[in-house]
């Protein structure tokens, strides 16, 4: 499938995925929309949709977070920091 010009390509989702990794997208505690990203051994990114946020930016901020996680070793969680 061809995707539109200038969308965003949402590479380190497609290659985690491809890696046997989990995105989710949902309800989690007390937030109505949370995307996470885990494989079986730990969680790189849980990110809470800020309000007025679009499902597409949610997700373009997973795939910088998920690049993040697997190149600098920076692991985002805002689920429990906040």
């Amino acid at each position: 499938m061809a995707r539109a010009k200038g969308a965003p390509t949402l590479e380190h989702i497609e290659a985690f995925i491809l890696e046997r990794g989990d995105i989710t997208i949902g309800a989690i505690g007390t937030f109505d929309c949370v995307a996470t990203a885990a494989d079986e051994h730990q969680s790189l990114a849980m990110l809470v949709r800020r309000d007025g946020e679009a499902l597409l930016e949610l997700l373009v901020r997973l795939d910088e977070a998920i690049r993040m996680a697997s190149e600098e070793g920076i692991f985002t969680d805002e689920v429990n920091s906040s």
